[in-house]
């Protein structure tokens, strides 16, 4: 269904100001306008992707998950992480994506409150290896999908997330559709209906921070199956709304019960920073909304059976996510509420536990007294402040008061935690947190291997040949 250049820029004139930018920006996008900060950015995020997608695989859902997909896939040429098999792209994509976000351990993109790396990188690299292409035209693909999730997800936050909705699973369809356009050689036509068939798709609760499900382990791939074959649909012929973004019944009046905003199609202008260059990752296995608390508190750690009272500050969008607003925040029945409990996470700290992946492994395995660590969260007072939305918006920020049987109180406020762009984890720590994922997978050489080639990253690299250093049968 391709069209001339002159008939494309007649079709999309009949789109709204948003939906034009957003197609015109995936189809403009060339490798050689990724700016340092923002490769430096596609580095970082492919090495912690891969690795969570190889660790995560040996999480009890992640097998319940890839038994499930072995029974319902297609044939094709794309690698399953950890694994000896081959599936086609979107299947591929849908087990990889999954294992990638499957515990809390990915990467945030802090003002979209979501995590696109599980969603653009196992898309692109299937789509990659089915075609046979370099990774020059994945990264191209992989910063085009990150670009439309987050920046659609900026202009739909915080009210998506405060709505109950998962930012995640909703945005991941578009950013799919996103890659999969690029990479399929779409025309701007067929590009828009990606886009506007992705839509129809977006769901998800965070119902889970609640009342559990390891459903949210799989909200990646759900969203990136989709969006991807939300793509496939447009290829096929199939046309979707044209204001699917600014519509009376679009995406943001239906989901938000707003309009994107005045100027929201200048997210997309020529010029602007990359979001990709701001990429968060994660120092500790728990919900991102916890991540500044946990460093406000663990210094206290060496004085806890001297601490009286602990008040935590906390927005009311974060309070939905892992504050009062979780029906089992103070008394934990499953790994999700663990890692969606603020109180919690804030007494594995002061207890002096940790907050990785090795405490969190420890619970799952049932090795984890629970009884003091109840007992110090039940200590943990939380109030709502509304003002630290207003004062730092797209923060993640944590305001911390301990009080002492003394009498005295320390007050700690945290605007950047470990992880974030302005507060970015060291090198070694990026590199130890890939070894402990995936050295006991593939074996410490071939970890190792896939570390080095993937801080190479040569452009002219094939897809097929990356995901071959992240199989089990080297």
């Amino acid at each position: 269904m391709s069209t001339t250049r002159e008939t494309q820029a007649d079709s999309l004139s009949n789109c709204p100001p948003l939906e034009q930018a957003v197609v015109r920006f995936i189809q403009t996008l060339r490798y050689e306008d990724i700016d340092a900060s923002a490769r430096a950015g596609v580095s970082r995020l492919m090495r912690d992707q891969l690795a969570l997608q190889i660790g995560i695989s040996t999480m009890p859902w992640s097998g319940q998950l890839l038994k499930y997909a072995v029974a319902q896939q297609r044939p094709g040429k794309s690698r399953v992480s950890a694994s000896t098999l081959t599936m086609s792209a979107p299947d591929a994509a849908f087990v990889n994506g999954s294992y990638g976000h499957g515990f809390e351990y990915d990467d945030a993109h802090g003002q979209s409150y979501s995590h696109p790396g599980s969603c653009v990188i196992p898309a692109a690299l299937a789509i990659g290896e089915e075609l046979g292409l370099s990774l020059e035209d994945v990264i191209t693909a992989m910063v085009a999908g990150y670009e439309v999730y987050t920046r659609i997800g900026v202009l739909a936050s915080p009210d998506l997330l405060q709505r109950g909705f998962h930012p995640h699973c909703t945005l991941s369809n578009l950013g799919a559709a996103a890659v999969a356009a690029k990479l399929r050689g779409f025309d701007a036509e067929t590009t828009l209906h990606a886009l506007a068939i992705a839509l129809s798709h977006m769901s998800g609760t965070t119902e889970y921070t609640s009342t559990g499900g390891s459903i949210k382990r799989i909200h990646a791939g759900i969203g990136t199956r989709n969006g991807m074959a939300a793509a496939d649909m447009a290829k096929a012929g199939i046309t979707g709304p044209r204001a699917f973004l600014s519509g009376n019944k679009g995406f943001f009046r239906t989901f938000l019960q707003r309009t994107a905003g005045d100027g929201a199609e200048q997210r997309f202008a020529a010029g602007r920073p990359f979001e990709i260059a701001t990429v968060w990752l994660k120092a500790y296995c728990a919900c991102y909304c916890t991540h500044a608390y946990i460093d406000a508190l663990r210094p206290f750690a060496a004085r806890r059976d001297e601490i009286a009272d602990v008040h935590l500050k906390i927005t009311p969008h974060f309070n939905v996510v892992v504050g009062t607003a979780n029906a089992n925040a103070y008394e934990p029945r499953n790994i999700e509420h663990v890692q969606f409990s603020l109180p919690i996470q804030a007494a594995f700290a002061l207890l002096g536990k940790g907050n990785g992946y090795a405490i969190h492994r420890d619970y799952l395995a049932g090795r984890i007294d629970m009884t003091p660590v109840i007992a110090m969260a039940r200590s943990i007072r939380i109030t709502e402040e509304p003002a630290l939305e207003k004062q730092y918006p797209g923060k993640f920020v944590a305001d911390v008061t301990v009080t002492f049987t003394d009498g005295s109180a320390e007050h700690v406020f945290v605007e950047d935690p470990i992880g974030t762009d302005t507060n970015p984890m060291s090198e070694r720590e990026q590199d130890e947190k890939f070894m402990e994922l995936t050295a006991d997978v593939l074996g410490t050489a071939q970890a190792r291997k896939l570390l080095i080639t993937l801080r190479e990253m040569v452009p002219a690299m094939k897809a097929a040949d990356l995901m071959r250093l992240c199989a089990t049968d080297q």
